[in-house]
């Protein structure tokens, strides 16, 4: 789901109201049906949403400033004076705008016109910053993500209150909004319309995965210490299987341990692969050995597949040469290589700390990583290149072997999920607890915020911790117990220039000035995460905002006291700063949409406008 925010950076069975995969994959085979979402009632609605967002969203970025109107609403006018935007909202703490949808209206003259995202964007181009170039590919992200919005309008879906106590597929196919903060955040450009009914994680519709042989001169597996090639495969396909793969093999003349076994997208084999390394099949250096048996559900994240039939195997993640909320998502060949080796030391770090054990934390690690280099395309590109991004594959171990008795998991995405009559998960599961919201939300804080914290006061190590990329365990009464951070090798990183990393793990180290640092915490949970929970905590009557970063304040500063041998870098790095940089997200998508920053080097790619007032600093 998720890019750079920052200057770094149960059962598995859906429930039949979650999704209707069946309809919808056949639908795919009919024109007509397969559009059959796209009415102007879904359309209108669609609108609305994102019209409310990007309002909201670019006004928090300081790219608007609506202006008061005499009534009490605000307007936003078009760049060249002739359309007005008019909404009423009320403006929180971290400067965000909880922008009443139904209360905006848009205006020529005298003449009410319709809303129209697409329109938005063509009226306010210069106050975006779209250029030329970004303009029309920024067009068809919005064009893709209010088809995905109308599409989703138009499935049953879950209320709050059943996601409250749903099983953790249920609520991963359940999930509507994307990120956050990104108004163009599921373009998914390069899907058809019949993808979107096959692949897409909203449409729960199970998928195999299509295998490849890939030639050991040209393709390289790493995995853990305690994992082998042999082993792995034994345990996700089976001793039939693999018969059945070597026999493909065997059958060509081929000798099967000459090759390692590849899993692949269905989408990326038959869009890309089957075609761009048509050389590669044509001389067996790659070899198609056919779809495997086990079905697989997409992610939120879109190329990570769940294993529906053995829930306690490997999560797959695949290239897929798709666009998607400002990068290709493809899998560097040269970035696998490392990944199961940056797992196991986090693993280590975090079972050898006490302050983390203590919390929970856990990771779900990336055992496993296979890439395949495609020698000619590799000659003519960069390390950047989405060209060598397209054949990679990781096996990232599943969270449901930990669960203990009575837990279960949920995305932290659903805490921000709100349902069609506007209802939010965060406070259904709040009213299930039975807990006082304080209580409630200080277990989720000492679940989530503290090792978040720990991490970077201890070890200068921040993650990329949005809602997709952290696994809540629930108990039976819908209350945090601990937290599970995933997508660890690509978006971690290690800001210490002086730490002392095994070899395989220098990848992680970044330079980043010491006044960016904390916008690990800043950024990415304080702007990207809590101003949006606190809103709908608010809004439901749940918990007032000031209630919010109150118990927010306290978690921080009882952890800073319990570590009085940080103290000094607690002076350095001030998290109750009476202020911070804004760091703004859809500006660095406006920029440039295809590739927004280098993960090597991520805030050398920064927006930074002025400074937001910290709400936990009183």
């Amino acid at each position: 789901m998720t890019p750079a925010a920052s200057p770094i950076a149960s059962s598995a069975a859906a429930s039949p109201a979650a999704a209707s995969p069946a309809a919808a994959v056949s639908s795919a085979g009919s024109p007509v049906a397969a559009v059959g979402h796209l009415t102007p009632g879904l359309w209108q609605r669609a609108n609305r949403h994102l019209v409310r967002k990007a309002l909201a969203e670019f006004s928090h970025e300081r790219l608007l400033t609506p202006q008061p109107l005499p009534d009490g609403r605000y307007a936003v006018r078009a760049d060249d004076g002739t359309v007005e935007y008019r909404f009423a909202a009320r403006l929180r703490a971290l400067d965000h705008w909880q922008i009443d949808p139904g209360s905006i209206t848009r205006h020529r003259g005298e003449q009410e016109l319709p809303l129209d995202a697409v329109d938005l964007c063509l009226e306010l181009r210069s106050s975006l910053g779209l250029s030329d170039e970004i303009l029309p590919v920024y067009l068809e992200e919005i064009s893709a993500t209010l088809a995905g919005a109308a599409d989703k309008l138009s499935r049953p879906q879950p209320t709050a209150a059943e996601l409250a106590r749903a099983d953790f597929q249920t609520i991963e196919a359940a999930m509507t909004e994307g990120h956050p903060g990104f108004v163009a955040n599921n373009g998914r450009i390069g899907f058809g319309v019949d993808d979107h009914h096959r692949y897409a994680p909203e449409a729960a519709a199970p998928v195999r995965l299509v295998w490849l042989a890939a030639h050991r001169e040209h393709a390289t597996f790493t995995c853990g210490a305690d994992l082998s090639y042999s082993a792995l495969m034994r345990a996700e396909l089976g001793e039939a299987q693999l018969d059945r793969f070597a026999g493909r093999l065997t059958g060509l003349g081929l000798d099967p341990d000459d090759y390692l076994l590849l899993p692949v997208h269905p989408w990326q084999w038959w869009n890309k692969l089957s075609v761009t390394f048509a050389g590669e099949l044509a001389t067996r250096r790659l070899v198609c050995l056919g779809e495997g048996e086990d079905r697989y559900r997409a992610q939120q994240s879109i190329r990570t597949f769940f294993n529906l039939d053995h829930p306690s195997k490997h999560y797959v993640k695949t290239a897929i040469s798709v666009l998607n909320m400002g990068f290709m998502r493809g899998l560097s060949a040269a970035y696998m290589e490392a990944t199961p080796a940056i797992n196991d030391w986090l693993a280590r770090l975090i079972e050898s700390d006490e302050v983390l054990r203590g919390t929970g934390l856990t990771i779900i690690r990336e055992h496993a990583a296979i890439g395949y280099r495609h020698r000619q395309f590799e000659a003519a590109t960069d390390r950047y290149s989405p060209y060598r991004k397209m054949l990679a594959a990781l096996w990232r171990e599943s969270p449901v072997p930990a669960l203990a008795p009575g837990e279960r998991l949920a995305t932290m995405a659903s805490l921000l999920h709100v349902d069609a009559a506007g209802d939010g998960v965060a406070a259904a599961l709040v009213e299930r607890s039975g807990l006082a919201p304080e209580v409630w939300l200080r277990r989720y804080l000492d679940a989530y915020l503290t090792p978040l914290l720990h991490c970077f006061y201890a070890y200068d190590l921040a993650f990329m911790p949005h809602g997709e990329n952290t696994v809540l365990v629930l108990d039976e009464s819908g209350a945090v117990v601990r937290a599970v951070f995933k997508d660890i090798a690509e978006e971690i990183v290690v800001m210490d220039p002086l730490a002392v990393l095994p070899p395989a793990v220098q990848r992680v180290r970044a330079a980043v000035p010491d006044e960016l640092k904390l916008l690990s915490v800043f950024t990415d949970v304080f702007d990207c995460f809590f101003r949006y929970l606190s809103a709908l905590l608010d809004e439901a009557g749940v918990l007032d905002e000031e209630a919010f970063w109150r118990t927010v304040a306290a978690c921080a500063a009882d952890y800073r006291d319990s570590v009085p041998h940080l103290a000094e870098k607690f002076e350095r790095f001030d998290l109750f700063a009476a202020e911070f940089p804004l760091s703004c997200l859809n500006r660095l998508q406006l920029r440039d949409n295809r590739q927004m920053v280098d993960l090597a080097d991520p805030s050398a790619a920064l927006q930074l406008v002025g400074t937001l007032r910290n709400p936990i600093a009183p």
